[in-house]
């Protein structure tokens, strides 16, 4: 079977809205951000080579390389959503009819809680860099495309928000707390400020159109 994103767009959003547990909730958030990218890269393409933006050429060279490298990267996460929580489902199918069966099955799932944790983490933390993008292509940008650099913010910012709601129903189960609350106080230092940055870059892009 082809890879999520060698599917076509109905084949992703019919496996979305099926009663299968994946692809789900990780994965979009992983498309969400590749997305975001994509169209950073497009405001890139679409300002390289023109004479009105001569002066900005080579950072929208140097913007549409780190945009690609996201995408590739997010659009890599969204098999790696769908691995780890397959994995997962099946540690909670172990048998647990005796107390050795029980202590497995339960440390089998606390190690890949870790794993589930650590994926929309990656999510996040690329999604926040997408994000970062979008401020250099809502600033220096062609006109002519800058309502997709907003389209860019607002879709890498779902995908953070979306990445770390993952984040926090994993790291909910863990019993290593000290494992748990290390990978929230990580999410929280991505979010920072991220509300405000988000809201300076929408508006930022209302003042161009």
């Amino acid at each position: 079977m082809s890879e999520i994103k060698d599917q076509s767009l109905q084949a992703f959003l019919d496996a979305l809205a099926s009663r299968q547990a994946t692809p789900g909730g990780g994965s979009a958030a992983a498309v969400l951000g590749a997305q975001g990218a994509a169209l950073v890269s497009m405001v890139c393409h679409l300002t390289i080579g023109k004479a009105k933006y001569a002066e900005v050429e080579a950072e929208m060279q140097a913007l549409l390389t780190e945009a690609e490298q996201l995408r590739d990267t997010l659009t890599g996460m969204i098999k790696a959503d769908i691995d780890v929580f397959d994995q997962l489902m099946a540690c909670y199918g172990l048998p647990k009819a005796s107390d050795a069966e029980k202590q497995y099955r339960s440390e089998q799932i606390q190690q890949v809680l870790k794993q589930a944790i650590e994926v929309p983490l990656d999510c996040a933390r690329a999604c926040a860099k997408v994000i970062a993008l979008t401020r250099i292509a809502a600033e220096k940008g062609s006109t002519a495309v800058i309502s997709d650099a907003g389209v860019a913010v607002m879709s890498a910012y779902a995908g953070f928000k979306s990445a770390a709601l993952n984040v926090d129903i994993n790291a909910a189960g863990l019993k290593d707390r000290a494992f748990a609350d290390g990978k929230i106080a990580v999410l929280q230092g991505l979010g920072q400020g991220m509300d405000q940055e988000v809201e300076a870059i929408f508006n930022l892009v209302k003042s161009r159109l």
